[in-house]
């Protein structure tokens, strides 16, 4: 009691050295984490005070600390919704592997948790400054996402985005794409 305890709800750690109040330094993920657990406090429960600290002054005014705090959870739900968005685009593949089989990735309307009408073509994702590459699920057909029905496409979806590679050995417009090796 009588302790902020902000960033335990972000890292787990309730032990004494992860009782604090700074943020500072925490990922858009952890910052979420904070969101979603002031939003639970916010909606179920009535406040009764302020706690003087890093976020409020002794006359229970926000401190620049708390604002910046704020800024940094708002680019997180920033973030987070251009990634819900990229995921729309771009669904991952369903993938499977065995020794004996190898690597298999698959597409459906379904894949990678995004109910959807199409269900595309694996294709490996290079997104830049990010190393390695994901399945993700390409639509093989329409306008580029983002772009209205018009003839002033070439009907190929998102086939063309720079960003994609097609799996070596792979037919160009299978749903499924099998990997030896």
């Amino acid at each position: 009691a009588g302790r902020d305890a902000t960033r335990a709800f972000a890292s787990g750690d309730f032990t004494p050295a992860g009782l604090v109040d700074n943020v500072s330094g925490l990922s858009p993920s952890e910052l979420l984490s904070i969101h979603s657990w002031l939003s639970f406090y916010s909606h179920n429960y009535d406040p009764v005070g302020k706690l003087v600290g890093r976020f409020y002054d002794e006359n229970g005014a926000p401190t620049e600390a708390l604002r910046e705090a704020e800024a940094a959870i708002e680019e997180a739900l920033k973030f987070q919704a251009e990634n819900e968005q990229k995921k729309q685009q771009f669904p991952p593949c369903n993938s499977e592997w065995s020794s004996a089989k190898g690597t298999r990735f698959w597409c459906s309307k379904e894949s990678g948790g995004v109910q959807r009408d199409w269900a595309g073509v694996p294709r490996q994702l290079h997104r830049p400054g990010s190393p390695g590459s994901v399945c993700v699920c390409v639509r093989s057909s329409g306008p580029p996402w983002g772009q209205p029905h018009s003839s002033q496409h070439s009907d190929r979806g998102d086939l063309d985005n720079p960003e994609l590679r097609q799996y070596q050995g792979c037919h160009p417009l299978a749903q499924q794409c099998v990997l030896r090796g």
